[in-house]
């Protein structure tokens, strides 16, 4: 599975560094699946009016909404401290029960937001585009959850792009083909999805988007496909980036580092800024390859750029890291950080038990 694949050998190092021998203990070293809170929907954002809570919406300017997820970034101080993700209409909540190290109660929602928020720079994040932004103002926490539109803006000399400059110069009867695959897509029918997808990239072999759309829909059921039709989306269009993110991830899938770690180098040449599963992906490549350096670097990028812990098990993977270097401490400062956003059960009873088992390497007579 994988979940398995791309979780399950990161704290193999760590296993071997504290000396598990016994299977049954082996097992209990397997970072857990990640948790990523699926795109909020306008339904589940327009049902928000509860004091407290923000919502908005992002657009972008001279052409249509990609079909991905657009991350959203609230800045305070200039550093990220809370991110989301636009639904497929653009809208996007801002809500109190996900502020990092806050348990929200229904009646302090709003001092919650207050505290965190107020002053904060909200804006989005598509590679290859520029964005405006939209400061959270005393008004907004007050009198009106809107905070109004964030614009994304072509950045034609940008090197890399979310959005293929292939989609311009698809022929009609492609482009029909196109919209209704995303049709489909929205109306939860893969396998139509699939069959629209197939007859579009059919009609025009240079279609990157829907290339890479189809490799999406076939990443769990067909990863071979999947692969096939990713590639063939960086062929038609070479500085279209999402391809090369989910390239990483089914390399890293098969176990496959060096593979691994050469789609996360042509990701970062054309965005060089990075996403959490690219820094995740380059993390756990570069342990298993032994560039301990390097797997640090990225795997502290991703903790800056995920306040959320939304790669749940990011910041174990640090851990592991910091123990590869035998900075102990280091490495349970981290696991026993886990414990704070870590909800209840076996999670969390493995990180203890992580944590127990290097307590036990700390403090034996050297």
């Amino acid at each position: 599975m994988l979940t398995k694949h791309l979780f399950g050998p990161a704290l193999l190092a760590l296993t071997t560094i504290i000396c598990i021998s016994a299977p049954a203990q082996r097992s209990a070293w397997n970072l857990p699946p990640p948790i990523n809170p699926p795109p909020p929907t306008r339904e589940l954002i327009q049902d928000q009016t509860a004091a407290g809570d923000l919502k908005g919406k992002v657009t972008v300017k001279d052409g249509l909404l990609p079909w991905d997820p657009i991350p959203v970034t609230v800045s305070c101080n200039g550093k990220p401290a809370y991110t989301t993700v636009t639904d497929a209409k653009g809208g996007f909540g801002i809500l109190p029960s996900q502020i990092p190290g806050e348990v929200s109660q229904q009646g302090d929602r709003e001092r919650q937001i207050t505290v965190h928020f107020e002053g904060c720079v909200v804006e989005a994040v598509l590679t290859g585009f520029s964005s405006s932004t939209l400061t959270i103002t005393a008004g907004n926490l007050h009198d009106t959850p809107e905070i109004g539109t964030i614009t994304l803006t072509r950045e034609f000399a940008a090197r890399g792009t979310a959005m293929s400059a292939t989609s311009k110069t698809v022929p009609a009867d492609a482009s029909k083909h196109w919209s209704k695959a995303g049709e489909e897509t929205l109306d939860h029918r893969p396998d139509r999805a699939r069959r629209q997808l197939e007859e579009a990239v059919r009609i025009y072999p240079g279609f990157a988007e829907a290339w890479y759309q189809l490799g999406t829909l076939q990443l769990l059921s067909n990863p071979h496909e999947a692969q096939i039709c990713l590639r063939k989306a960086t062929t038609a269009d070479p500085d279209f980036v999402p391809p090369h993110e989910q390239l990483a991830g089914l390399a890293v899938q098969q176990e496959d580092w060096p593979s691994a770690l050469a789609s996360v180098g042509h990701y970062l040449q054309l965005d060089p800024k990075g996403t959490i599963r690219i820094w995740y992906y380059s993390a756990l490549s570069n342990l298993h390859l032994g560039n301990i350096a390097a797997a640090e670097i990225s795997a502290n990028k991703l903790l800056a750029m995920d306040p959320l812990h939304n790669i749940r098990n990011g910041e174990q993977l640090l851990a592991v890291i910091q123990a590869r270097r035998t900075d102990y401490a280091d490495a349970l400062a981290h696991l026993r950080s886990c414990l704070s956003y870590v909800p209840e059960g076996p999670d969390s009873e493995m990180i203890r038990g992580q944590i127990a088992q290097l307590e036990k390497q700390v403090t034996k007579p050297k």
